[in-house]
């Protein structure tokens, strides 16, 4: 597919810097780029880059100021790097519409619906009174189980699994490996230090716009909805537990485990290998350091923590100072013990 950059600048609303008739089929990174590819800058340690390019196309922010010749045809834009996703995602979506129909062998059972345009890999499941929107993607080896819906629009990479009753919105993206629906962590204890399983009868809820990494986990409400809200983005290797429920837009990195029951607000961001405890509320605009473990919750707004157990984070900043500090104040307070011996020593004499 070739695309002059007349028509690139008319997607990102840029203003072209060169030949509008320039054509690039594909993409490259700045340092690397061919001839024929469209690259972008956005970072200002990499300019060196852009007067030794062969990119045909650069998509650059409004205010760059070049400081050499630049041989690529330019596109200045508001915010490079946000125009960039926008023609990457576009670009995706022409790729996503040219899959359509059923490959098989596939299983779908007689009360499954889908609306047009859709694809059915090969190898797929889907189950009773499954429900599946128009333009969705089903890749191969997808387990759909009853009782599920899938909005408009939405992808399911291969190997995705959807347990029964669960609801996915418009516009989702579910990567490979994903398992969402399968039981809470739910056991009841009993006296001769025995457990007894606790039935997991809920459902998970996934809003519109959201993203899913591969292999997360997100478990089924014991009763009820585990819910994950508009625009909420997860990475891989997740665990989001039973209950709980994952604010708009908020963005949560890999490995990271919310338990049971937790209710994290809008906006917030926790970084990899966090951990919070069950039965907590974050409130909105949180942020959570990579690796903090979070054990009681966030009553204010946009709070900021760190460390294990995690505390606020400049409080957390100054604590780490004074600890490097340590072995000098430890030297000066030996120092101070000596003078203050001598003196007392003195006063005897």
């Amino acid at each position: 597919m070739q695309f002059p950059a007349a028509q690139i600048a008319l997607i990102v609303k840029g203003k072209i810097e060169g030949d509008p008739n320039t054509t690039v089929n594909s993409f490259g990174k700045i340092e690397e780029a061919k001839e024929g590819q469209l690259s972008f800058l956005a970072n200002p340690k990499y300019e060196d880059y852009l007067y030794s390019t062969k990119a045909s196309v650069i998509i650059v922010n409004e205010n760059f100021e070049a400081k050499q010749p630049v041989n690529a045809t330019l596109i200045r834009v508001p915010d490079a790097y946000t125009a960039f996703a926008t023609l990457l995602s576009k670009y995706q979506e022409i790729k996503q519409q040219q899959l359509s129909g059923i490959q098989q062998p596939v299983f779908i059972a007689p009360t499954a619906t889908y609306g047009q345009n859709v694809f059915i890999g090969a190898f797929a499941y889907l189950g009773e009174n499954v429900v599946v929107g128009n333009n969705t993607k089903i890749y191969p080896n997808v387990y759909v189980g009853d009782n599920v819906t899938l909005g408009e629009n939405s992808i399911l990479h291969p190997g995705v699994k959807i347990y029964h009753d669960c609801k996915v919105g418009n516009n989702v993206i579910i990567h490979a490996g994903t398992v969402i629906g399968s039981d809470g962590f739910g056991f009841a204890p009993q006296a001769d230090g025995s457990f007894i399983k606790v039935p997991q009868i809920g459902n998970v809820v996934i809003e519109d716009n959201v993203e899913i990494g591969s292999n997360t986990t997100i478990d089924r409400a014991t009763i009820g909805s585990t819910l994950i809200k508009s625009g909420a983005k997860l990475d891989n290797l997740i665990q989001i537990a039973h209950n709980v429920e994952v604010g708009n837009s908020t963005v949560i990195a890999a490995q990271a485990g919310i338990s049971g029951s937790t209710k994290i607000g809008n906006g917030v961001m926790i970084g990899g290998q966090a951990g919070l405890a069950g039965h907590l509320h974050v409130a909105d605009g949180s942020k959570i350091n990579a690796q903090a473990g979070l054990g009681k919750s966030l009553k204010t707004p946009n709070t900021a923590v760190t460390g294990s157990p995690a505390y606020e984070y400049n409080k957390a900043i100054r604590s780490q100072s004074m600890a490097r500090n340590l072995p000098e104040l430890e030297k000066r307070v030996k120092e101070l013990e000596t003078i203050i011996k001598q003196l007392l020593a003195e006063r005897v004499v």
